[in-house]
């Protein structure tokens, strides 16, 4: 994840129970998954899980801005 739960970005607490939403394939997990990906897009959290972060991972890159590299 990008920022840890419960930061700034209006995430929430860290024991508020959340049942994740893959933004691309709409897999479901109970609580946040160390091997997801979060993005914070127009100051909403969007997750991405394992799955379709392997296979859309250039797309991923490619939007960083250039301070990531």
């Amino acid at each position: 994840m990008t920022s840890p739960s419960g930061g700034s970005d209006n995430g929430g607490s860290a024991t508020e129970s959340q049942q994740l939403v893959c933004a691309r394939c709409g897999a479901r997990a109970n609580a946040p998954q160390p091997t997801w990906t979060c993005s914070v897009e127009n100051g909403t959290r969007h997750y991405i899980c394992d799955t379709c972060s392997r296979e859309n991972l250039r797309a991923i890159e490619g939007r960083l801005d250039s301070a990531w590299w």
